[in-house]
């Protein structure tokens, strides 16, 4: 019973502890505040990335070369294409118009064009679009023995394993022969397979005239085989005006089973980052955030030194270390694709006569942008479920739990700084005393006398309201600063007697309610 009678041996004092809660209160208020700032500054580089032009500019690429028809079969566009035939229709047709705009709608002339389209005569077309078909080798399925002699070729799916890398037909010009691939952008994750970079490629000409051509003699000479099973169409697009650069790949993969199953990708994206003040904002923003991201990293590595292994028993302490992750791999991706950007973007410019390969740098950027969208995923989720893990809520919630008054210490600061601040500037007269007890409108033990009660029974009464007086006094006065008093023995022996007497009174009233009962039936 030693640590029952802490208190009579002069331990903590209330004023010392009342101070604690403050202190404590006053740090988790600056905890809140500075992950609420972090939370902003995040979404303003979340939503600061974005632009509503990205979406216009994706629309209006995809209705040109997605949705325009083949004059004379208005359900012959890129979507609908289901054979061969409509494949070079569509080449010859709708993307031959879409991509070569060199006169305005009364024929005149384009002004400034340097040698470059210009779609839409507000989208400059970067370089030269690529063609790149992928094919597989002969022999690649077995087929059955009893048809043998009646099918001599056979061309599986697509896979790296089956890839055809041998040159055919007119193997004069570089769209016959198998080229490796010189680039860093990724695979193509498609429909049918996952297609590597490399193949069989031609670039298009700056003359609508040769394309058109080139595409009529590819035709004639069938580029297209029946061991074909993808063909890419890449090229990008800028547009000063809203500072975007759209890369746009159409494909079409040859399916094993015969027909083709076209898909599409349209990326607008902002490159030239740091153009306008808006942008210094922006950057201003990442910077603050790497700040606080090194902040963070500071207080978990303190806490992982302070409670080692039990630190990571907490699941809200493994969420903490993902949000830290993802925050990290967010930064990485930023400085990667800066330093592409920075290294690429000169050179891709610098020949008008070549393909300019931007689908590397789009596809970079929108994982970033993705991991960016995760991250703030997470950090909205530990803001919500914040104060379920904080030490001053789960006080709270276990004082309600046992039927106990809080105390809320912040609403206490928040009042008496209100009226400091008013005594301050003379706005409040200081408060009197209220401190002083009522007097009673009657003596309690005579009127007991007078109702009939024994001597006995009225001794009872005047202890048992005692006991009552002291114990709230005790528990339940919101005058006590500590949330945490042990029971000394002698109070635990006056609970005790008060739950006796309190048991007593209780089967008193039952003798007597089952009295008035039983009169009442005999009635």
């Amino acid at each position: 019973m030693g640590e029952a009678s802490r208190w009579h041996r002069g331990g903590t004092s209330k004023h010392k502890l009342h101070y604690r809660k403050e202190v404590e209160i006053r740090t988790t208020l600056q905890e809140l505040l500075l992950y609420f700032i972090f939370l902003i500054n995040l979404c303003i580089l979340t939503f600061g990335m974005l632009n509503p032009h990205m979406y216009y500019l994706n629309k209006v690429m995809s209705s040109l070369f997605l949705d325009t028809s083949v004059p004379g079969e208005e359900r012959t566009n890129f979507k609908s294409i289901r054979s061969i035939t409509d494949f070079w229709k569509f080449m010859e047709g709708p993307l031959l118009e879409g991509l070569y705009w060199d006169s305005w709608y009364n024929n005149q002339q384009l002004y400034d064009l340097k040698n470059s389209s210009r779609i839409y005569y507000e989208n400059i077309l970067l370089g030269v679009p690529r063609v790149r078909q992928l094919k597989v080798r002969n022999n690649t399925c077995k087929v059955y023995s009893s048809f043998q002699s009646l099918i001599s070729e056979c061309y599986g799916k697509y896979t790296s394993a089956n890839e055809d890398l041998s040159n055919f037909g007119l193997t004069s010009n570089s769209e016959w022969r198998y080229s490796t691939s010189n680039t860093n952008s990724p695979w193509h994750w498609g429909f049918l397979g996952v297609y590597r970079n490399g193949g069989y490629i031609f670039t298009l000409s700056k003359s609508k005239s040769e394309t058109k051509n080139k595409f009529i003699d590819l035709r004639l000479n069938n580029w297209i085989t029946r061991g074909t099973r993808v063909i890419f169409i890449d090229f990008s697009l800028y547009n000063a005006n809203v500072n975007l650069f759209c890369i746009i790949r159409l494909v079409a993969e040859f399916p094993a089973t015969g027909g083709i199953v076209t898909s599409w990708q349209f990326y607008s994206v902002k490159l030239l980052k740091y153009v306008s003040y808006y942008d210094y904002f922006i950057a201003s923003c990442e910077i603050t955030f790497c700040i606080f991201l090194f902040v963070f990293t500071t207080q978990e590595v303190k806490k992982i030194k302070e409670y080692k292994s039990d630190y990571f028993k907490s699941i809200w302490n493994w969420l903490e270390l993902l949000l830290l992750l993802l925050c990290f791999v967010a930064v990485s991706f930023n400085i990667y694709c800066n330093i592409q950007i920075f290294l690429l973007l000169g050179q891709l410019l610098k020949s008008t006569e070549k393909y300019s390969d931007f689908y590397f740098l789009a596809y970079w950027h929108i994982y970033y942008n993705n991991i960016i969208a995760i991250t703030i995923f997470f950090a909205w989720i530990k803001n919500m479920f914040l104060a379920i893990i904080n030490d001053t809520y789960s006080e709270v919630k276990a004082d309600y739990s046992i039927g106990r008054r809080p105390n809320f210490e912040l609403g206490k600061m928040i009042k008496q700084s209100y009226k400091n601040v008013l005594k301050k500037f003379r706005l409040k007269k200081a408060e009197k005393d209220e401190d002083k007890k009522t007097k009673d409108s009657g003596d309690f033990a005579e009127q007991a006398r007078r109702e009939g009660f024994d001597e006995n029974e009225i001794q009872k009464a005047e202890q048992m309201k005692k006991w009552k007086e002291r114990l709230e006094k005790k528990y339940y006065s919101v005058e006590i600063q500590d949330d945490y008093q042990p029971v000394t023995q002698q109070e635990f022996r006056e609970l005790f007697l008060y739950a006796v007497e309190l048991e007593k009174e209780l089967h008193y009233i039952n003798l007597k309610l089952n009295q008035v009962m039983r009169k009442l039936s005999a009635l």
